[in-house]
């Protein structure tokens, strides 16, 4: 089964992020028929580590090896970790342009908590993805569907973009199903 750790914003957040992207010019494409590719809110989620395909028997050790991660960044706080999406940009050329939303806040702390989650992984020998952390916010896959200097309009305007602060407090285990329109099922869930 495919796997990856993520934090996911309250609907309130992922609401006044859809709004923003309906603004956007990739919105406006989107809304004329253009397949850019918009991310599905329901899906909006913020990636702390990826698994990929992890066989089904040791789907034991991965939630046992997150719980403790959990645990331990909870014992290191006295207060809860506080971030808000802002800002923004793209990256990939071509077909393979990404358009993302940036992340704000305690952003430190998830760094914090995406290293004991991969040090986890790690002596646990569990597979994961070892590229360095870097929060973002998947909006839309646009690709070569809409010009450059669109996405680059579209990345001006996610410069100002400020939305609403929320708290981080669920650390969730989440199966991917790939393909053109991914799903998610939610395994397990841990409180920060």
């Amino acid at each position: 089964m495919r796997l990856f750790v993520a934090v996911y914003p309250p609907r309130p957040v992922v609401d006044d992020l859809t709004a923003q992207v309906t603004r956007l010019r990739v919105g406006a494409a989107f809304a004329a028929g253009t397949n850019v590719r918009l991310a599905d809110p329901a899906n909006a989620h913020l990636t702390l580590a990826f698994l990929g395909d992890v066989e089904d028997e040791r789907l034991v050790e991965v939630e046992s090896t997150l719980g403790l991660a959990a645990e331990t960044f909870r014992d290191g706080r006295d207060s809860s970790v506080r971030l808000r999406l802002g800002g923004g940009g793209s990256f990939g050329r071509g077909r393979f342009t990404v358009l993302w939303v940036d992340l704000r806040g305690d952003v430190a702390a998830l760094a914090t908590l995406s290293r004991l989650i991969r040090l986890g992984l790690r002596r646990a020998r569990l597979p994961h993805d070892e590229k360095p952390f870097r929060p973002h916010l998947t909006i839309a896959r646009p690709g070569d569907r809409i010009d450059r200097a669109d996405i680059l309009a579209d990345r001006e305007t996610l410069h100002d973009y400020q939305g609403p602060e929320w708290p981080a407090d669920e650390l969730v285990l989440v199966r991917s199903h790939p393909g053109p329109r991914p799903t998610y099922d939610r395994l397990a869930a841990w409180p920060l």
